[in-house]
């Protein structure tokens, strides 16, 4: 009976030796991914925040996601965000949900008026567009996380590529997009020979991101943005640790954040977890109209949009708007 004893608590203690011998690999990986990212000095009680009162909202950890065309891989000025995407993630059921908020949105920019949200990471880098969210949406947001389309590109690479379904009006434009980005990128790229599922290089995968000139123009371009960050999680869950520390070595570096190191780890220990089934576009009703004489989405109306924003994302149902909201889009009535 004693033998019997010993062996079990030895048993036990070779498992919690394994399990501590696991968690402290996973915690190097984690330092090693942390330290080649490219980090701003940050400060999360900097980011300007409205009075909103969701009280929904504190469960859900919520980012901001910018693709920035910058030919100098300058990631954080001097660069249009392309792509501006609100990730939201349950804090209990790990659920993600994408919305993509169309960069020609007519919106308030603090300093600035009104005009399209993406000039908001032209004239204050992260910091202004993520403030332009919170004040015009009344969001929560304090931190970020910018990709150069030049990492798009390594990281679908990186993986193996990526599985996408192209369709047959989107097949000459994709090839004339990736034959772009392979010109600017240096790369060697080959043309998709056919409509229907393909498994995407990093070029083609950037190619399809960046196709606007096919019906639906910028917001079936923003679903395409959208699509490719589903499937790049998908295929990293099922990814080899090989391949896991090939994303690490050669893409995280063109990769910027705000996120700390401990934010960081907790965002990586549920990428197994994470389900992106759910997406949408902002703003839901929407029409098209020009302001100065430049082409911008404009809500319909605003007020009605970022309930419907809260209702979607939060589940917050008859969400009543911050004064501060409320003036913005009041403001804004005379574009309608």
């Amino acid at each position: 009976m004693a033998k019997s004893k010993r062996y079990k608590r030895r048993k036990w203690l070779l498992i919690i030796e394994i399990l501590l011998i696991l968690v402290a690999i996973y915690l190097g990986i984690v330092s090693i991914a942390y330290s080649k990212l490219s980090k701003s000095d940050w400060s999360d009680d900097d980011i300007y925040t409205n009075e909103y009162t969701d009280s929904n909202i504190d469960k859900y950890t919520n980012i901001a996601l910018f693709g920035v065309d910058s030919r100098e891989n300058d990631l954080t000025k001097n660069t249009r965000s392309d792509s501006i995407i609100i990730a939201s993630i349950n804090k209990l059921t790990h659920k993600l949900k994408l919305v993509s908020v169309y960069r020609d949105t007519l919106c308030y920019i603090p300093d600035h008026g009104y005009t399209k949200i993406n000039h908001s990471y032209a004239y204050g880098g992260p910091k202004l567009a993520i403030e332009t969210l919170n004040r015009n949406f009344d969001l929560n947001i304090t931190d970020y996380i910018t990709v150069n389309f030049s990492a798009l590109t390594d990281v679908v690479d990186a993986l193996g590529g990526i599985s996408i379904d192209i369709t047959e009006d989107e097949l000459k434009e994709v090839n004339r997009y990736a034959k772009d980005v392979a010109r600017i990128n240096n790369k060697e790229w080959t043309p998709i020979e056919s409509a229907g599922s393909n498994v995407l290089t990093g070029v083609q995968a950037t190619g399809y991101s960046r196709v606007r000139y096919t019906s639906g123009g910028d917001f079936t371009r923003a679903q395409r943005q959208r699509t490719v960050i589903n499937a790049i999680i998908d295929k990293a869950k099922k990814s080899s640790p090989a391949a896991l520390m090939d994303v690490v070595n050669n893409v995280l570096p063109e990769v910027s954040t705000s996120l700390g190191p401990v934010e960081f780890a907790g965002l990586v220990s549920f990428l197994p977890f994470y389900n992106t089934d759910e997406q949408a576009g902002f703003p839901f009703d929407k029409k098209t109209g020009t302001v100065n004489k430049a082409s911008v989405v404009i809500a319909t109306t605003m007020e009605s949009n970022v309930k419907e924003l809260h209702s979607y994302l939060f589940g917050s149902e008859d969400y009543s708007l911050s004064e501060t909201a409320t003036k913005i889009h009041k403001d804004m009535g005379g574009y309608y």
